[in-house]
């Protein structure tokens, strides 16, 4: 954010104990004092729980204090409103200095389907959740959406700082709106949430604390930026997905699925739970993929200890049956599928998908349709 002439708390990375002791002596204060921020992929650090029992994942301690500290915090789960109960690793602690702050606000810029474009929202007050900040302060919110071709414009920046109601150099604080408008754009980012933004005694604005959110289909142009993402703070099936470009998120139910085309795969959770059943997983293969790709999808959900059945659910249009058909034989066979498997294919191609399958020995359980593949899905496991 520096790069961009964003004012941050100067701070440094600590990934292990003598990291923090140089750290913390780099960053003390007049008073010997320094701030320990977890860092993870979620908010709520503040209130957060370590599994261990230690309460909060944002310390303001002593040098002396900082090295216990990050001996509870580095290495261990942080709990947060955020993270869900299974929490997220911490690996890295932030060392930052202790700032003088004497008000907080926050800012973000966030994309906006109803725009189709940034939408910058500001409030007066700060240092809690923008939910809570609504339901308190919904007359201080201010929405300001931008013109994706043109850019932040001078007047815009400086209705955001007046809204802000900022007490120092109106036109300083509008220039630093301006530059977290840069960042957001240069970086390919889907977030910029600062919060808080916070103004020191003389006025000017900091951006104390701040989550950033990238564009993954930009990752080819900012490769600097996606170079730094932690994969122990994501869900190791995501990960193993991106690598054969599957989109996957994992989610609480035990029925498998594995369609082509998000439309469709929304579709089919929502007649999965129709039928009184519940996904366990959004699993997209795309429009166009290999057999390879299948048999890893399958892997992916096989390795899943709660899935106990697999619903395929494919419309062949691009995506061919007869390739579904062979990469579900292929990951039979490579991995052992040992909950029940029920398969619907419709579209180009279809009966040579349907002969592989009927040919191959496999225990398959055909569905005319979606509402009969997800029937028969949720009576598999009942």
């Amino acid at each position: 954010m520096s790069k961009f002439g964003i004012n941050v708390p100067p701070g440094k990375p600590a990934f292990s104990l003598d990291d923090v002791k140089k750290a913390a002596e780099a960053m003390k204060d007049e008073n010997n004092q320094v701030v320990l921020k977890s860092q993870i992929y979620a908010g709520g650090r503040g209130l957060g729980k370590f599994t261990n029992g230690l309460q909060g994942g944002v310390h303001i301690c002593t040098v002396d204090r900082a090295l216990d500290l990050a001996k509870q915090m580095l290495g261990q789960t942080l709990v947060t409103k955020q993270t869900g109960p299974a929490g997220k690793p911490v690996n890295t602690l932030y060392i930052a200095k202790k700032m003088k702050l004497k008000r907080e606000m926050y800012f973000a810029i966030l994309l906006d389907r109803k725009t189709a474009g940034p939408v910058m929202i500001g409030c007066s007050e700060g240092g809690t959740s923008i939910e809570d900040l609504a339901e308190k302060f919904p007359e201080k919110i201010i929405k300001i959406p931008v013109d994706i071709r043109t850019g932040i414009t001078d007047e815009q920046a400086m209705q955001m700082a007046k809204g802000l109601a900022v007490t120092g150099d109106v036109n300083a604080a509008a220039q630093q709106i301006k530059n977290l408008y840069k960042l957001f754009a240069s970086c390919d980012c889907t977030m910029v949430e600062v919060n808080p933004l916070a103004e020191d005694a003389a006025g000017n604005l900091i951006a104390a604390d701040a989550k950033l959110g990238f564009d993954d289909n930009a990752a080819y142009r900012q490769k600097e930026i996606f170079a730094l993402k932690d994969e122990s703070q994501i869900d190791p099936r995501e990960v193993a997905a991106s690598k054969y470009d599957l989109n996957y998120i994992g989610l609480d139910g035990n029925i498998g699925c594995m369609v082509n085309g998000a439309g469709l795969a929304m579709a089919t959770m929502d007649i999965i739970k129709l039928h009184g059943g519940s996904p366990a997983n959004f699993l997209d293969v795309g429009g166009n993929a290999s057999e390879q790709q299948v048999v890893e999808a399958f892997k992916i959900l096989t390795s899943d200890k709660q899935v106990k059945a697999i619903l395929v659910n494919i419309f062949g249009g691009i995506m061919k049956c007869d390739v579904i058909a062979s990469g579900i034989v292929s990951a039979a066979k490579q991995v052992g599928v040992k909950v029940p498997l029920v398969v619907r294919l419709e579209g180009t191609n279809v009966d040579a998908g349907k002969k592989i399958l009927s040919s191959s020995n496999i225990d398959i359980i055909a569905a005319d349709d979606l509402d009969d593949a997800a029937s028969k899905a949720v009576a598999a496991i009942c």
